[in-house]
C-alpha cells in the first residue's frame, strides 16, 4: 500500500504563491491510518496543536529545519556535493562547448530545503564564476534558513520561496536532490514537461536508487543516525517510493529532451539508498556530454538499453 511521508503532510502551501495554508492534525492522522501508518500516526499525534487541531506552524518549521539540518550533515559526510558536480561539471562544459547559449548561465535547484547543494557549489566555485546558483523552495521557513546560512556563510548564492518554474529568469540547467520520489503518476510527467517546455537547456535530478532492498539499508541507516523519528520514518518511506529507471525515464521523455539516467540502478548494491540522477538534455548536448564524461559516458544509458537488457 501506497504511504506518506510525514513532511508532506505537515505543511500545505498554495502551489502557485507559496502561502501557507493550515493543516489539521486530525486529518493528517486520518491520512496516515488510511495506509495502515500507525506509527507516523503517533508521531504526528504528539505534534503541538491548537485549540481548533490546526497544527502550530512555528513548532513543524522548528521540526523541519531540525530534520533538514541532520539531512545536510548526512549529505555533507557522504559527499553528496561531489558526486553531483561529477555529473554537472560535465554537463555544463557541454552547454559551454556548443555555444549556442553564450553565458552566464543559471543553475536552480528545484525543492532547495536548506540550500545544501547550492551553498556547496557557492563555496567551492566549482562551476565557474558565469553559472549564477539559485536555490528555490515552496517552503518559507527552509527557504529563510538557507538564506540566513548563506549570508553567515558570505556565498555568492541566493534564494527564493516560490515555484521554481516561474521565476522571471529563465534556467539554464534544473536540478534537485531527493525530490522526484515526491511526486505520483501524472504529476512526475508534469514536473519533467515544465522543464521541457522551458528555456533550460538541461535538467538533472537526483534521486533514490529504487532496490527492492533499499528501504532494508534505509532502514539501517537513518535510524543509525537520524534523531528525530519524522526523520528516521520519512528516510525509509522515501526509498520505498523511489521510482523505477523506466519509470522515470518514460515520464522525462518529453517533446525536445532527450532523456538518461547515469548509473542504473542494476549496476549498485541493491542495499544503497544513495542518490543518482536521471538527465534530460536537448538533443544536441547528447554528444557534447558524453565527450565531456569521457570513461563514464559508458555509465549513461537511455530507455533503449533498459529495454534491451530486460528483453
Amino acid at each position: 500500500m501506497h504511504q506518506f511521508e510525514i513532511s508532506d503532510l505537515i505543511t500545505a502551501v498554495e502551489p502557485r504563491t507559496g502561502r501557507r495554508l493550515p493543516v489539521r492534525r486530525a486529518e493528517v492522522i486520518q491520512q496516515l491510518r488510511g495506509t495502515g501508518d500507525e506509527h507516523a500516526a503517533r508521531i504526528v499525534a504528539a505534534l503541538p496543536a491548537d485549540r481548533d487541531g490546526v497544527l502550530d506552524p512555528y513548532a513543524v518549521d522548528r521540526l523541519l529545519i531540525s530534520v533538514h539540518t541532520e539531512l545536510q550533515r548526512l549529505n555533507e559526510e557522504l559527499r553528496i556535493g561531489e558526486r553531483l558536480l561529477h555529473v554537472l561539471g560535465p554537463l555544463f562544459a557541454a552547454i559551454r562547448s556548443t555555444g549556442a547559449q553564450p553565458g552566464p548561465y543559471r543553475l536552480v535547484d528545484v525543492g532547495c530545503g536548506l540550500g545544501y547543494l547550492v551553498r556547496w557549489l557557492a563555496a567551492t566555485n566549482a562551476l565557474g564564476p558565469d553559472v549564477e546558483l539559485v536555490g528555490v523552495d515552496l517552503d518559507a521557513a527552509l527557504v529563510g534558513e538557507a538564506e540566513r546560512l548563506a549570508r553567515a556563510e558570505e556565498l555568492g548564492c541566493r534564494f527564493v520561496h516560490g515555484n521554481a518554474f516561474d521565476l522571471p529568469e529563465a534556467a539554464t540547467v534544473y536540478v534537485s536532490t531527493g525530490v522526484l520520489h515526491h511526486f505520483r503518476g501524472p504529476a512526475l510527467a508534469a514536473f519533467f514537461q515544465a522543464q521541457a517546455s522551458s528555456p533550460a537547456q538541461a535538467f538533472c535530478h537526483f534521486d533514490i536508487f529504487a532496490t527492492r532492498l533499499a528501504p532494508i539499508g534505509a532502514w539501517v541507516f537513518h535510524h543509525a543516525r537520524m534523531r528525530h523519528p519524522l526523520g528516521r520514518h520519512d528516510g525509509v518511506v522515501s526509498a520505498r517510493r523511489a521510482h523505477s529507471d523506466e519509470t522515470l525515464l518514460r515520464a522525462a521523455a518529453a517533446p525536445g529532451i532527450r532523456p538518461l539516467v547515469y548509473e542504473p540502478s542494476g549496476s549498485v548494491n541493491p542495499f544503497c539508498t544513495t542518490l543518482r540522477p536521471v538527465i534530460g538534455v536537448r538533443p544536441h548536448l547528447e554528444a557534447p556530454l558524453r565527450l565531456a564524461l569521457g570513461r563514464a559516458a559508458r555509465r549513461l544509458v537511455g530507455l533503449e538499453h533498459l529495454a534491451g537488457a530486460t528483453g
